[in-house]
């Protein structure tokens, strides 16, 4: 998603503003705060309706083929490798999508992803409901969904802004993600109801069917109320172009390393739900769902205060990385199962604020002409790492167990947030004040010049 005034060089240290928070300019944080102003946008309402039904469908083959998996072959390092083949296209091609999402009208490429998601969705549906499944076949689809998301991401990404322009953009955002955390919270469960009563198969249909939601919205918008954006021309170099860009701005390139780091080791909730419901306290598909609902619980919650506040500062960002890798450590090493099932929702509320907070502050610093490419390298980074974590995580929770697994998982979002929040204080020019005064902030970030001027 992206929108906002660009940001040609990274912004000065303030000293009203020693938090780095780079959504100061324009208007794209100032609008209203209230948590569903954008849904006042008619475009908008469609889109987000549609992506309720679809998203719906969505979790609910998410669970089934993950579970599905695990049925035919008894391995969470095999689930790893569905989830690595979902994701390795992003990592391979992510900014080939970029560049077709700033080249190519954006609502005209969702109609054809959207129907191409559908189109995956109900093969799958066939091949399991004819009891020809194979996990080949979930290997092949995986990649499939995976080369389609290429394009769809990045494009959907950058849709929001043009449908609600730079002052909703960062509400609209926020209910993004709520939409896609909503989703998560019947998607389990109406999936876990389906794996035991009728099977797989119908779980599946139903999937490939919730994608005609978001093609009717599509259909449906007002083009003439779309916010155009300058498409970019066909020409060389627009690879290169993306990436010299971000490599110039630390606003941009550090919060993306963090979330590369977290994304590739720390997301990996696939293997280690499956692991956890299966080989640790030995339940079926619909504690798995039961798990994926409580983590939507606080993603949903985490998404709607995001949607309330009106700047995405980088302290939050790195905060919110620390503490959503200590939960995860302290879930895995939980000793009863209702106390790692209530830790869930907030690892969940974490992981969201993680997200969205990173995704929102990239969007607003960006330049609208390189909004498709900032945001598929972001993509790329952030999902495209699963492929290169999922096997070793996968590995790591079948030979050493779910509890290892999970709990390094946390411990890599715990370093990554404290080396690169520290490398951002020193490529900002500043530094960390301690002060155990009574009644003062005992820590905060402030300029060098501050500092030393005090002394």
């Amino acid at each position: 998603m992206s929108s906002g005034p660009g940001a040609d060089s990274a912004p000065a240290p303030d000293d009203n503003d020693t938090n780095h928070d780079h959504d100061r300019t324009s208007g794209a944080a100032s609008g209203s705060k209230a948590t569903f102003s954008s849904l006042k946008v008619r475009n908008y309402r469609l889109f987000f309706t549609g992506a309720i039904v679809s998203n719906t469908g969505t979790w609910m083959a998410r669970i089934t083929q993950d579970w599905l998996v695990l049925s035919l072959t008894g391995s969470s390092a095999a689930v790893g490798i569905t989830t690595a083949l979902q994701f390795l296209p992003m990592l391979l091609f992510g900014l080939y999508g970029g560049v077709i999402a700033d080249r190519y009208p954006k609502r005209r490429l969702l109609l054809f992803s959207q129907a191409a998601l559908g189109m995956c969705g109900l093969a799958l549906a066939v091949l399991t409901l004819s009891g020809q499944i194979q996990v080949w076949h979930v290997y092949l689809i995986a990649f499939l969904l995976g080369m389609v998301t290429v394009v769809d991401n990045p494009t959907r990404q950058a849709f929001v802004s043009e449908m609600v322009g730079p002052r909703h953009l960062r509400n609209a955002v926020s209910l993004n993600s709520a939409n896609f955390q909503s989703a998560r919270l019947i998607g389990p469960a109406v999936a876990g109801v389906l794996i035991t009563a009728v099977g797989s198969g119908w779980a599946f249909l139903l999937n490939g069917l919730s994608f005609l939601a978001p093609i009717a919205g599509l259909l449906l918008m007002r083009t003439s109320e779309l916010h155009r954006t300058e498409r970019a021309p066909r020409g060389k170099g627009q690879l290169r172009e993306g990436l010299t860009y971000v490599a110039g701005r630390p606003e941009l390139i550090w919060p993306i390393v963090l979330v590369g780091f977290i994304g590739t080791f720390a997301f990996n909730f696939p293997i280690w739900l499956t692991a956890f419901a299966d080989k640790v306290f030995h339940a079926g598909a619909g504690t798995y769902g039961m798990f994926n609902t409580l983590m939507a619980v606080g993603s949903l919650a985490g998404a709607l205060l995001s949607a309330r506040r009106g700047s995405s500062r980088l302290r939050m960002l790195f905060g919110a990385a620390a503490l959503f890798g200590a939960l995860e450590i302290t879930a895995a090493l939980s000793p009863s199962f209702w106390l790692f099932a209530a830790l869930l929702v907030p690892i969940g509320m974490m992981g969201l604020t993680v997200n969205v907070t990173a995704n929102s502050s990239v969007q607003m610093a960006t330049d609208p002409a390189m909004r498709g490419r900032v945001m598929s390298l972001y993509m790329m980074v952030f999902v495209g790492g699963t492929p290169l974590g999922a096997p070793i995580v996968g590995w790591l929770t079948d030979t050493y167990g779910a509890r290892v697994g999970f709990a390094a998982g946390g411990a890599v979002a715990i370093v990554a947030a404290a080396a690169i929040g520290l490398i951002l204080v020193r490529v900002g020019g500043l530094r960390v004040k301690v002060d155990l005064r009574p009644g003062r902030p005992h820590l905060r970030v402030v300029p060098r010049e501050r500092l030393t001027a005090a002394a």
